[in-house]
């Protein structure tokens, strides 16, 4: 490997260049309390019972961890938009809202997600981003996987591919690209055949339908190989998302309940290696696949860059992204868009009670991922040191 191509993810100057002193030591005392694993755990159980209980948090949330990571709605979104794109960033508008249970809802939020593609389009982006839990009931989804429809599943299931169609007509006539998020396993095969048919549909001049690959899951090199050799024999195009994973605990427990096979790999060097044999299989098949690589790994970043060096291509070549979530990473985030790579904010969004599920998977994610915390804290303070502000 070409080793020619090296950052310095440790340059808090650049990575958090956009961030006011007072901004930064909110930061700090965010991340001195993720850092904490037991205090997350009993906040997040408190959290849930304080949601159900209907008590008036909203206002504790808004100025401590959703402000870090969300806003409330598009305009919302509009300043931290405009200041990542002043830096080199991109950004993906993503609807987090979750928990819709009812046809209603589900109607509601494919008007949201075209509202969405207007926006992005107004506002220059690249991608939207969809989550199709959002559009319909995941055990209606589970049960179509299995081959046992029940009621009228086969009628909402009919409804969804029509709402997402919907969407993915939006995208396709704004000249922008769609980005289908994975889910759990026992849905994800319905989710991969959705996906699939829209870029049957969509792909033919180029990619405008992504999914997405959890290289935590077994299966999922295999399953992102397979996808492009039978869609490039067909004449087609492959988006992918290779991304490592969010359902690890509940993927493992619902193994052991149903007593089938444990669909994710035996540990983190498994998950690591799959996710940068997948980086390899996109760039040695560029002429044939786009993608977005969704990580907040420091070496997966670097890796991606020197396999893109050694092949020749320019950073700034559009069938290649890197991706990380908002309020996270800014270290390499900001470090690859100084070098002229293409980077891509998720930015998510919604009603602060609807998008707590997100947010409290963020703040679980961060104390389970390795130093994931303690990395952004170490930055964030030898940063708040730099500046003096001790």
């Amino acid at each position: 490997m070409d080793s020619r191509v090296k950052f310095d993810f440790g340059d808090t100057a650049v990575a958090f260049s956009s961030k006011s002193d007072k901004k930064l030591k909110r930061m700090n005392l965010l991340f001195t309390g993720m850092n904490q694993p037991t205090l997350v755990k009993i906040g997040t159980y408190l959290l849930r019972i304080g949601l159900k209980l209907k008590l008036p948090l909203k206002k504790i949330i808004k100025t401590t961890v959703f402000g870090h990571f969300c806003g409330e709605s598009i305009q919302d979104c509009a300043g931290t938009i405009d200041s990542l794109k002043k830096d080199g960033i991109s950004s993906i508008l993503d609807y987090s809202a979750e928990g819709e249970k009812s046809p209603a809802g589900f109607d509601r939020n494919k008007e949201e997600m075209l509202r969405v593609v207007d926006a992005a389009h107004d506002f220059g982006l690249p991608f939207c981003v969809v989550k199709l839990t959002g559009f319909a009931a995941l055990d209606m989804m589970a049960r179509i996987q299995a081959g046992k429809p029940r009621n009228d599943d086969e009628d909402r299931f009919e409804k969804l591919k029509a709402r997402l169609d919907a969407i993915a007509e939006r995208v396709a006539q704004k000249g922008l690209r769609l980005l289908i998020d994975a889910e759990e396993t026992w849905i994800q095969k319905v989710i991969d055949d959705l996906a699939y048919a829209l870029m049957k549909k969509y792909n033919r001049e180029g990619v405008v339908i992504y999914n997405t690959y959890q290289m935590y899951c077994r299966a999922s090199l295999g399953n992102l190989k397979k996808a492009h050799q039978d869609l490039s024999a067909e004449g087609y195009y492959l988006g992918a998302k290779i991304v490592r994973g969010a359902y690890m605990e509940k993927e493992r427990d619902r193994a052991e309940e149903h007593e089938y096979p444990d669909p994710i790999q035996p540990d983190k060097a498994a998950t690591d290696r799959d996710y940068d044999l997948a980086l390899a299989y996109c760039v040695e098949n560029l002429n044939g696949i786009s993608f977005v690589a969704g990580t907040h790994n420091e070496a997966s970043s670097e890796y991606l860059a020197q396999l893109m060096d050694q092949e020749g291509i320019r950073p700034t070549d559009q069938r290649i992204y890197f991706s990380q979530l908002y309020g996270m990473s800014d270290h390499i985030s900001y470090t690859m868009a100084k070098h002229g790579y293409n980077v891509a904010k998720y930015l998510p969004y919604g009603p602060v009670e609807k998008v707590m599920p997100y947010l409290i998977r963020r703040a679980e994610e961060n104390t389970s991922i390795a130093g994931q915390a303690s990395r952004e804290l170490q930055l964030i303070r030898k940063e708040i040191k730099r500046r003096k502000l001790v």
